[in-house]
């Protein structure tokens, strides 16, 4: 067991005011590690970063044929996004293709992340529907998926068809065995795997152009997916979004609940996660665009990236007070 190390550093003045550790993984096409920073067999829950395995038995199924689903659709499968117009008005027009309805969905009710949508919300004293929850869109491939298989509308129970597919996928890419299973924020499972796992999953969706099978084929559909769409991945003011539009399409990133990221990098057939100990997600913010820019795929000196790492840390009056940096550890 190697103990979690620096990747996120919280500087006032001329102090270290805050440290942020973790772990993380860089996994090659063969699922092999070429770079590791703290325990790499550390085992965690992936969350919401794990949402694209959750997705390929909806193309490798033949449901999301069967429907005719697009590309917004496979990326909102993929997304935790912020319950914004565009992304609920594509979820509910996603319900009425399958003839359901919002009570269908079992991810509970959310209010939006996205101030206009929130505040619209409140100014109608409305409540906030369950298609505001930032996993609806993977809900509606879960459904998607129940309702071609036939199968019952729990679909969020373990023992669902949906779920074992969901299960197999999962171990199938990371190469292996989930130890444990917890539930998510969206009342779904979710499996638990090393860095190492996850990192080798993420390798396996870079690297799936080089294969021919029909899994590899839905590996390829929801990247290209959520690099076409990273506004419906998560959205406005959002890390995810705002990261894959500086790399201009060329690497999928998805942020996980408890500081979890993950990369997928096609062009170098790698894969990469990471996991911050105590959750934070400046932390795993900071230190996913540290290791893309050491990985020659994110620009150190865009906008985007100075959201991020190298950020200044301003008093309520403007006044540049600190920096949030990655650990020196992070940069090779």
């Amino acid at each position: 067991m190697t103990n979690p190390v620096p990747m996120a550093e919280i500087w006032r003045g001329q102090l270290l005011e805050s440290l942020h550790l973790g772990h993380a993984v860089v996994c090659d096409d063969s699922g092999q590690v070429v770079r590791s920073w703290g325990d790499p067999d550390a085992v965690i829950y992936p969350r919401s970063s794990a949402k694209m395995i959750q997705a390929l038995p909806l193309i490798t199924s033949g449901a999301a044929e069967k429907f005719g689903l697009t590309s917004e659709q496979l990326a909102l499968a993929c997304a935790s996004h912020n319950g914004a117009e565009i992304h609920t008005s594509r979820v509910n027009s996603w319900l009425t293709q399958l003839g359901l309805t919002d009570s269908d969905f079992r991810c509970g009710p959310q209010l939006p992340n996205d101030i206009p949508a929130r505040n619209g919300l409140i100014k109608t004293d409305t409540s906030p529907c369950q298609v505001h929850n930032n996993c609806s869109g993977k809900h509606a491939g879960f459904l998607t998926l129940a309702q071609h298989m036939g199968a019952g509308p729990e679909y969020v129970e373990m023992d669902h068809p949906v779920q074992q597919a969901c299960l197999t996928a999962f171990e199938e890419t990371t190469g292996q065995d989930s130890p444990c299973f917890g539930i998510d924020g969206c009342s779904a499972p979710n499996f638990a795997t090393t860095l190492t796992g996850l990192a080798r999953s993420m390798a396996w969706f870079a690297s799936a152009s080089d294969r021919s099978d029909r899994s590899s084929s839905a590996a390829q559909q929801l990247v290209a997916a959520m690099t076409t769409h990273p506004n419906l991945v998560a959205g406005e003011t959002r890390a995810c979004t705002n990261l894959m539009r500086a790399m201009d399409g060329k690497v999928a990133i998805k942020t996980g609940a408890e500081a979890v990221f993950i990369a997928i990098i096609p062009e170098k057939r790698l894969g990469v996660a990471l996991k911050i100990v105590d959750g934070a997600t400046r932390a795993s913010e900071c230190a996913i665009a540290a290791i893309l820019v050491s990985l020659g795929v994110l620009d150190a000196n865009h906008p985007e990236t100075l959201k991020y790492m190298n950020t200044p840390i301003r008093s309520r009056r403007g006044i540049e007070a600190g920096i949030v940096r990655p650990a020196t550890e992070l940069l090779f």
